[in-house]
């Protein structure tokens, strides 16, 4: 059974960083990507990044692009997301979901859908 666990998130002043962690067990397929999405109060969810084990592709969200990197611990089964340069908007319950069908698992432009299996959220408050 595929479980995901996310952690880190907190209070972060504008400006500031944060690095939050998805630990990831039971996924058996060899390709699969990870990705990471967000939820603000009263807006619907985006996602923001995402890696792959199909060449270690990855993607970004324009909202987060150029502030943020994904990286993926293989020893761990664990992927960061680092994200510097906080602003009030990207305050919210962050997510990460695992998709192992085609072409979800390329972790490309083919978008966000076909993550199907989800952890419970970490909250990030963005205050000063």
């Amino acid at each position: 059974q595929v479980q995901l666990v996310e952690s880190g998130g907190g209070l972060v002043q504008p400006g500031g960083s944060l690095r939050l962690s998805c630990a990831a067990s039971g996924i058996t397929p060899e390709y699969y990507s990870i990705g990471w999405f967000r939820q603000a109060p009263g807006k619907e969810r985006e996602g923001i990044s995402c890696i792959s084990t199909f060449g270690e592709s990855t993607m970004y969200a324009g909202s987060v692009k150029g502030r943020s990197a994904i990286s993926r611990d293989k020893a761990k089964n664990t992927v960061y997301l680092q994200m510097t340069s906080v602003r009030p908007d990207d305050a919210g319950v962050y997510y990460c979901a695992v998709a192992t069908t085609w072409p979800a698992y390329l972790c490309s432009g083919s978008g966000w859908n076909g993550y199907d299996t989800w952890g419970q959220g970490t909250q990030v408050t963005v205050s000063s």
